[in-house]
């Protein structure tokens, strides 16, 4: 089942259809030759409507980065396609792709290594207008100001360097240059993951007026879970090149289907008024190689209700009964659709 079936306000500005990204591996001392590949990116669905965000979650190395780049067309996709605004963008030539540039945008995530240390704020906001041809009304300082004061920098840092910025500063002016095509599209990944915990709400609460501001839609990669549930309207979860579940915000948070997405939840740091102790998942051995990833279910190796069906068959992403359209699960055995944390039955050798 495509993930476009999802529920959401706006029309799919964003397609991603059977996108895979395997890596090759070389191997020998004079001759080099293919010896395996990386399967970072397996074959996966996704839709962001226009005014929307989809957060993107999942643990470190599950190809949540390279979706990100993949859709913003900086990696060459080995397999599906790549749909932007009705226009297929996968396999498009450079020439192809440069009408659609200015709309499809992306914030980094280290703010220390995005910015030319060598290249003032100005010169660093301003080079995507100089680059397009775009001369905006009053020129191009006097936008470059502007965005900076939206972004809420002082305009007079213009002829300042990144070295004399804090890193919550210089990720604002990551998002300035991002702002200044101005794009439908911006693909934030991991915006926020190298900011002190202040900072972070500072800049997901400018993402978030920006959006309100702008209409612009978001594919918010993230592994923070409080930050997305409070950034997006829709998230997917990632596992090992995979796409595993998907829904909008409130129903995969109070009521997650598939065990990986439950284990992830569980986790998440909760205060309770009860001060009861909330039951934790914790996952058995480690995420397997993307290399050699699992038979069947990929999840299969570290999930407490595998069985041997989860070894020769992949889920397919389908809606369970008891959800709602737009609520995707791929797991042959999910959990059931009550509230989050509280019918958790586990084997004793998974409980923390």
């Amino acid at each position: 089942m495509s993930e476009t079936t999802g529920e959401s306000g706006g029309e799919a500005l964003l397609e991603l259809s059977g996108l895979k990204k395997h890596f090759p591996l070389t191997g020998g001392l004079i001759f080099k030759r293919q010896v395996g590949q990386v399967h970072a990116v397996d074959g996966i669905d996704l839709t962001v409507h226009a005014g929307e965000t989809l957060g993107l979650v999942g643990e470190s190395g599950c190809g949540k980065s390279t979706t990100g780049r993949l859709a913003a067309r900086l990696l060459e996709p080995t397999a599906g396609n790549i749909r932007y605004a009705g226009q297929e963008i996968g396999h498009a030539s450079r020439r192809g792709l440069k009408p659609i540039r200015a709309e499809i945008q992306m914030i980094f995530q280290d703010p220390y290594s995005s910015l030319n240390p060598r290249h003032t704020v100005g010169s660093i906001v301003g080079g995507p207008m100089e680059i397009n041809g775009i001369n905006p009304a009053g020129g191009v300082k006097n936008r470059v100001q502007e965005l900076l004061e939206i972004v809420g920098l002082n305009p007079e840092h213009y002829n300042r360097f990144p070295h004399e910025f804090s890193g919550g500063q210089r990720q604002r002016i990551g998002v300035a240059r991002a702002l200044s095509l101005n794009p439908k599209l911006i693909i934030a990944d991991e915006p926020v993951s190298a900011l002190d915990v202040s900072i972070q709400a500072q800049v997901v609460n400018l993402l978030q007026q920006l959006q309100r501001d702008m209409g612009i839609a978001f594919l918010f990669i993230a592994h923070d879970l409080a930050v997305v549930r409070h950034f997006s309207q829709r998230v997917a979860v990632m596992y090992l090149g995979k796409i595993v579940e998907i829904a909008d915000r409130d129903s995969l948070y109070t009521r997650p289907r598939h065990p990986y997405t439950h284990a992830l939840l569980s986790a998440v740091p909760e205060v309770t008024e009860d001060d009861e102790p909330r039951e934790r998942i914790r996952l058995a051995g480690d995420v397997p190689s993307p290399i050699n990833p699992p038979s069947g279910c990929r999840f299969r190796t570290r999930c407490w209700k595998a069985q041997d069906k989860c070894a020769t068959e992949e889920p397919p992403l389908v809606r369970l009964e008891g959800n709602k359209e737009g609520h995707l699960t791929a797991c042959h055995f999910p959990e059931q659709p009550s509230v989050h944390g509280r019918d958790v039955v586990l084997d004793p050798a998974l409980r923390s």
